[in-house]
């Protein structure tokens, strides 16, 4: 990632809103910011503010009487009008540093701490995973936005699992994504996350980028074996390239380019016991896009962007016509400080290669 000191970062600051209001002092006491967020379904981020200086009529410490900033307080960032976090206050750090004015961090989760702080035993019977997701998320007082298909499970189990622990591995399984957004939850593949491409070019709004085309964990088809205990008789489903056709427009998957230079690769996985075809069908299809969408990965350093928000495509251009065209935003880390201002490191990923020059 680019050294912090690097030129042509704009100059602006993030907006501290806390409880509904923008605090001008918080905002303008920020010294360091970090927002990340990633495809797993987790959302954290960190404010480090100045502590020290006048109040009433003194001076000395400004926040350590939790009246502006304490535990379970919501806070949200924005940038302009794009709001970048949205959650409360989980954990309260002080550095006392020798030679430097006191500094407060507040550490903030989202709505997803309520389920990864939740851990149960318990079952589920003659339900889908949409249904199970649906289940957990009411439990929890969320509204949903649930799109996925796949089979009707004839006994799921949540064996000492925490709720998101649990919701992350149903919607892997059905090939889904987990994110909140305004209290809602939502879960759908990454096909179904749909809204215009953000474009970025190198040199302009794109400051870096690197790019790795990698066929260490690539396969040319997955297979998934289990048992039919009703049927009494073996399962055994196959997925190969056909499963990221959709996503992968004119480009070369990592699949195909293993299978030209090395030959075929298969993986079979016997330890998943699905009960039924569906079921097996499924979950070699999720395992076979899971890797493939890593073929191509690229980590960037863009200028500051409020709507680059995982589950976001992003169209990069300037990179050569094997690298350019549209990816997948899995990740980005949105940073403030006093050195490098306000930039978006980026974490984005695709399923195959562009034509070569």
């Amino acid at each position: 990632m680019a050294d912090s000191g690097s030129t042509g970062v704009k100059a602006t600051r993030p907006k501290i809103i806390v409880a509904g209001k923008e605090d001008v002092d918080l905002s303008q006491a920020l010294k360091k910011m970090s927002v990340r967020e990633t495809v797993h379904g987790l959302f954290a981020a960190e404010l480090r503010l100045g502590n020290w200086g006048p109040k009433n009529n003194s001076v000395g410490f400004l926040y350590f009487d939790r009246k502006k900033l304490d535990f379970g307080k919501a806070v949200q960032i924005k940038l302009d009008d794009d709001l970048l976090f949205d959650g409360r206050v989980s954990a309260l750090e002080a550095e006392f540093g020798e030679g430097s004015s006191p500094e407060l961090a507040i550490l903030l989760e989202d709505r997803f701490q309520d389920l990864r702080m939740t851990r149960r035993t318990r079952t589920f019977t003659e339900s889908s995973d949409a249904d199970v997701i649906r289940k957990v998320a009411g439990d929890h007082g969320l509204q949903t936005d649930v799109d996925m298909q796949g089979p009707t499970h004839k006994v799921l189990a949540q064996v000492n699992q925490s709720d998101l622990a649990f919701l992350r591995e149903r919607a892997r399984s059905a090939g889904a994504e987990l994110w909140l957004d305004a209290g809602k939850l939502s879960a759908k593949p990454r096909t179904g996350r749909t809204g215009a491409a953000i474009k970025l070019k190198y040199g302009a709004d794109l400051r870096e980028f690197t790019a790795l085309a990698d066929l260490a964990h690539q396969r040319t088809s997955v297979n998934v074996s289990g048992w039919d205990v009703k049927g009494k008789k073996a399962i055994a489903q196959q997925a190969d390239e056909a499963a990221v056709k959709n996503e992968l427009g004119s480009d070369t998957s990592g699949a195909k380019i293993l299978r030209d230079a090395f030959g075929e690769r298969k993986e079979s996985i016997a330890h998943m016991v699905p009960l039924t075809a569906d079921e097996a069908r499924a979950q070699a299809e999720a395992r076979f896009r899971d890797s493939a969408r890593r073929f191509l990965v690229g980590h960037g350093l863009a200028q500051p962007n409020g709507k680059l928000r995982v589950g976001t495509w992003v169209e990069l251009d300037g990179l050569s016509t094997l690298f350019n065209g549209k990816y997948y935003l899995a990740e980005v880390h949105h940073v403030f400080d006093g050195t490098g201002g306000f930039r978006s490191e980026l974490t984005v990923e695709r399923p195959g290669l562009g034509k070569s020059e």
